[in-house]
């Protein structure tokens, strides 16, 4: 089986999902997000295309991380391989995350979705939409965005949100004030 992506693993992020984790930027999405800051992924011929084989041996092969987050584009519409993806991470102690622009609900109806999410941990679920646009959430770009417990949402037949993301948080500026010095 094989995969297109949009670039190669990115390791060591720590604003994709939760501690240190791997990115496999997916190629591909149809949702077309005014404001997306993954544009250049939108081309389902762009990227380059990998094969399961090549992409478990670099995931082996990394080192420091706590898991890896579907990314893209939108990984729902390489769902299968992302799926193979998701698996082998879990097999190898991985956490996972996944973006996608659907929503968990539509997701369900899905057979495909749901073969993914039964190895995903946490879906930040829902288009970006620049009106809803926030610096001062975590891990999702607007604020309909939801950050899901997949295991017990799945349980249930409807989203469990992580209840340390419901919440913007308060920013204070940190950034000290410029003071004329002159060197």
């Amino acid at each position: 089986m094989k995969i297109r992506l949009a670039s190669p693993l990115q390791p060591d992020s720590i604003v994709d999902g939760e501690g240190i984790r791997t990115v496999v930027w997916t190629q591909g999405c149809k949702h077309h997000c005014k404001g997306c800051h993954n544009a250049g992924t939108w081309d389902f011929e762009g990227g380059f295309e990998t094969t399961m084989e090549e992409l478990k041996k670099e995931l082996s092969l990394l080192k420091g991380q706590q898991g890896i987050t579907l990314s893209g584009g939108d990984p729902l519409f390489q769902a299968k391989a992302c799926m193979e993806i998701a698996k082998y991470a879990k097999e190898i102690g991985l956490n996972v995350w996944c973006y996608t622009g659907f929503t968990f609900e539509k997701l369900l109806k899905s057979k495909e979705a749901l073969d993914l999410l039964e190895y995903v941990d946490v879906l930040v679920d829902g288009p970006f939409i620049l009106k809803e646009r926030s610096l001062n959430i975590d891990f999702r770009g607007s604020r309909n965005q939801r950050v899901i417990d997949v295991k017990a949402s799945l349980k249930i037949g409807q989203p469990v949100l992580i209840e340390k993301y419901k919440e913007e948080r308060i920013v204070e500026n940190t950034i000290p004030r410029a003071q004329n010095v002159f060197i």
